[in-house]
C-alpha cells in the first residue's frame, strides 16, 4: 500500500554511515555519489485509501542527493 509523508519527519536519527550502509554500492551505482546514510524517525503517513496514522520510517540519504527509499517500519498509534 503507497502512502505519503503528512507534515515533517521527527526524531531523525542515523542508523549506519559510509561503509556501514549494507546496499551502498546500489546506492552509488543509480543514485550517484555521496555520504549515504540509513536513518531512522517519526512520522504522519497517509495512504491512498485517506487514513492518517504515525508509523517509525526507516531511508537512505546523502547530501545533495536527497531521501530515497522510504520504508514504514511499524505503526506507533
Amino acid at each position: 500500500m503507497h502512502f505519503t509523508i503528512v507534515g515533517a519527519i521527527r526524531n531523525a536519527q542515523p542508523i549506519a554511515r559510509g561503509a556501514s550502509v549494507g546496499i551502498r554500492r546500489h546506492l552509488v551505482r543509480k543514485f550517484g555519489t555521496g555520504r549515504w546514510r540509513k536513518m531512522k524517525g517519526e512520522a504522519s503517513i497517509q495512504f491512498d485509501d485517506g487514513t492518517i496514522r504515525r508509523a517509525e520510517l526507516h531511508w537512505f540519504e546523502a547530501h545533495g542527493i536527497g531521501r530515497v527509499y522510504v520504508k514504514r517500519k511499524r505503526y506507533l498509534d
